[in-house]
């Protein structure tokens, strides 16, 4: 059994750990919120860039694009975006278990895909088992701007226009709300359904200085907003995650303070028995 003094210790350490997580989930709170204000305002811009979009490639003279066609799969790239730091519940495990079991169930060997990285929980990860990362992001800031994931953006877009592999995944959180995020994946190119949910009102543009110039220059623009918004819907996510965490741990160091006390009052109790137990005995050995 304990001694007083070790569950006293106990307490101590506990109620102290208790502060650290009530802090880091405060912390995390007004973080989300930002977050979210960051996602709700990327939406028009990428919106705005779909619908005309759209109304190139549905126009009359039907135009395409490389981008917009389906080819034979021979090779296949992955983006996941994942966290610098943990702390966060399953924020990480959750995709990367979705990712691990996408690979395997599409691939018999390496050779027929490469992975791009943010976060530097997912490249330590994936590192350890051996998967072909060919590019990484990691130390992203809390708000992060485009200029942070650019280079590894275009890089991923630019490397399926050159046909080195024939679809790109985005593997990431999607950001429902504060306590819930879900791990999912997304077919980012080829650009496909771009024509749904249209409305029947078409709104008509001039274009210079022609369709398909604009369409080229557009296309791989709005491949990489699609992966900043996902970047700013995980961000969103991994704040939320790590908030209900530390609360969860918050909560649970609450509850053994309390069984902590309950036996620190159970063994003050237990010593003060013995000491009125060895008076009365010395009491009556002297009687």
């Amino acid at each position: 059994m304990e001694s007083m003094r070790d569950i006293k210790r106990r307490i101590r350490s506990v109620t102290n750990t208790r502060q650290i997580t009530k802090a880091m989930e405060m912390v995390a709170s007004a973080k989300l919120r930002r977050a979210q204000e960051r996602v709700v305002a990327s939406r028009p811009y990428a919106d705005k860039m779909r619908e005309v979009i759209a109304s190139i490639a549905s126009g009359a003279r039907g135009n395409t694009h490389p981008m917009l066609e389906k080819r034979d799969v021979k090779r296949t790239g992955y983006l996941v975006i994942t966290s610098d730091r943990g702390l966060a519940g399953g924020y990480n495990a959750n995709v990367l278990r979705n990712l691990t079991r996408q690979i395997e169930s599409r691939h018999d060997n390496a050779d027929e895909y490469v992975i791009f990285v943010i976060g530097r929980r997912g490249r330590d990860f994936l590192n350890r088992r051996g998967y072909p990362i060919i590019g990484e992001v990691t130390n992203l800031s809390d708000s992060p701007e485009f200029a942070d994931v650019k280079d590894i953006v275009a890089r991923a877009v630019q490397m399926f226009a050159d046909e080195e592999y024939d679809e790109l995944y985005i593997h990431y959180n999607r950001f429902v709300n504060a306590v819930t995020q879900k791990p999912t994946e997304k077919i980012l190119l080829p650009l496909e359904g771009l024509q749904e949910g249209e409305s029947e009102e078409k709104v008509l543009y001039d274009y210079e200085p022609s369709e398909e110039k604009v369409l080229a220059e557009l296309l791989p623009k709005y491949a990489e907003t699609l992966i900043y918004n996902a970047v700013l819907e995980a961000k969103a996510s991994e704040f939320g995650a790590r908030m209900t965490a530390m609360g969860n741990a918050s909560d649970n160091a609450s509850e053994l303070i309390e069984t902590l006390n309950l036996q620190f009052n159970r063994a003050r109790q237990a010593a003060i028995t013995q000491e009125i137990a060895e008076i009365v005995a010395g009491a009556n050995a002297q009687a």
